[in-house]
C-alpha cells in the first residue's frame, strides 16, 4: 500500500487537525502532496502534536468549532474539498461524564453540521467519518465485533459515537444517494498510540507523564482488555477507505472497522509494563478505581477491511510499543521530531508494502 500519487494535489480537509490523530493525518497527507487544509480547534494540551510538528507552518489551519455552522460552511466554500476527514470530536470517556452536553453537541451535532456543510459546498467526493470502536453495544464477550453488530455505549461518550453511527447511516439514505451526493464511510477504530499524544485519562500519555517525573504510574483498571494499535494502522485504513470512496464511492459507502490482530489485544496492565520495559524505568502500581464505568472487553472483527479494502494490520502491539516510547524519549531529549515522525510515517510504509 503506496497511495502512488492518488493524494497528490487532492484538496483535502481535516477537522480535528490539531489533535493527536489529525496531526499525524496532515503530516501524512502532506507527504503524500496533497493540498491539505485544517479545521480545528486550537491545541488543548502543552505540549501538543500539532505544535511538536509545527503543522501550523506547513498546512493552513482555520481555528473553528464544528459547531460554528457559518465558519464551517465558510471554510468548506472557499476551499472546496474534494476529500474530507472528519476527526473532530470530544474524544474522552471519563470528560464525558463531567461535560455530556458538550459531548453530545459536538459529537453528534457537531458531525451533523460537518455531512452539511460538505453536502452543501458541492466539491466532495469522498467523506470518511471516523467514530469508534466503543459505538458498539458492547456485551463485553471474548470476540471481536462486526460492522453489522447493534451500536450503543454505556457511557456519553461512546453513545454520542453510536449515535454518529445511526446519524450517518441515516443522512447517507436521506441525502447522498443522487448523482450529487459524495461517498460517505464510516471508521471505527481502537485504542490508538502513538507519539504525541498528551490527553488526559489515556494510558501510554499517564505513563510517560509519570515516568518523566519520577513518579510511579498508576493504573485503575489492570486486567481491562483492548485492541491496541500504533496511530498509523487506523489511519492508513482511512486513507485507504478515502481512496476507494474517491474512486468508487457507492460500494465502500458504509461502515468499516479498523483493529489490531488479537496478539495485540492486551490487558492495560500489559500495556503499561511493555511502556516501562521499552523506557527501562518506572513502576507501575494499581491505584483504587473510582464508579465511574469504563469497559472491561472490548475487540474488533477486521475481516471485512481485510476482504473489501485489502487493508492488514502491520506492527504489533509490541513494535507500536516501542515505537511510542522512542518517539517520547527523543522529544523529551530535545529532539525536532518532525524528521522523525516523518521516518516513521516511511518505515510504517515500507513493512506494508
Amino acid at each position: 500500500m503506496t497511495f502512488s500519487d492518488f493524494y497528490k494535489n487532492k484538496r483535502v480537509l481535516v477537522t480535528g487537525a490539531t489533535g493527536f490523530k489529525g496531526s499525524w493525518l496532515v503530516l501524512w497527507l502532506k507527504k503524500l502532496g496533497a493540498d491539505v487544509r485544517g479545521y480545528a480547534l486550537k491545541p488543548n494540551t502543552v505540549p501538543s502534536m500539532f505544535d511538536a510538528l509545527r503543522i501550523s507552518e506547513k498546512v493552513p489551519t482555520v481555528f473553528g468549532n464544528i459547531l460554528d455552522r457559518d465558519l464551517l460552511e465558510k471554510t468548506f466554500n472557499e476551499f472546496k474539498p474534494e476529500i474530507v476527514f472528519h476527526l473532530a470530536a470530544q474524544p474522552l470517556v471519563r470528560l464525558s461524564y463531567a461535560e455530556p452536553v458538550l459531548t453530545y453537541e459536538t459529537n453528534v451535532i457537531g458531525s451533523l453540521n460537518v455531512l452539511e456543510a460538505a453536502r452543501h459546498c458541492g466539491s466532495v467526493k469522498a467523506f470518511v467519518n471516523v467514530t469508534t470502536d466503543k459505538s458498539y453495544e458492547n456485551k463485553e464477550v471474548a470476540k471481536g465485533y462486526t460492522e453489522d453488530c447493534p451500536m450503543g455505549g454505556y457511557d456519553p461518550y461512546s453513545s454520542s459515537k453510536g449515535c454518529v453511527e445511526i446519524l450517518s447511516a441515516s443522512y447517507r439514505r436521506s441525502f447522498l444517494q443522487g448523482e450529487d451526493g459524495y461517498a460517505m464511510a464510516t471508521a471505527r477504530a481502537g485504542n490508538v498510540i502513538g507519539g504525541g499524544d498528551w490527553a488526559l485519562d489515556r494510558l501510554i500519555p499517564d505513563c510517560i507523564r509519570a515516568i518523566n517525573k519520577g513518579e510511579k504510574i498508576e493504573i485503575r483498571n489492570p486486567i481491562a482488555v483492548r485492541p491496541w494499535q500504533h496511530v498509523l494502522e487506523p489511519l492508513s485504513g482511512y486513507m485507504t477507505l478515502a481512496q476507494k470512496l474517491y474512486e468508487d464511492g457507492a460500494r465502500y459507502a458504509q461502515g468499516y472497522n479498523f483493529g489490531p490482530n488479537e496478539d495485540s489485544v492486551l490487558t492495560v496492565a500489559d500495556v503499561a509494563k511493555l511502556v516501562v520495559a521499552a523506557y527501562k524505568k518506572g513502576e507501575v502500581v494499581v491505584h483504587k478505581r473510582d464508579d465511574l464505568h469504563e469497559a472491561g472487553l472490548l475487540m474488533l472483527n477486521v475481516e471485512k477491511a481485510a476482504r473489501e479494502l485489502d487493508w492488514h494490520p502491520t506492527w504489533t502491539a509490541e513494535k507500536a510499543i516501542k515505537e511510542t516510547v522512542d518517539w517520547y524519549r527523543r522529544f523529551y531529549a530535545g529532539e525536532e521530531m518532525g524528521g522523525f515522525t516523518s521516518q516513521q510515517i516511511d518505515d510504517y510504509m515500507k513493512r506494508r508494502k
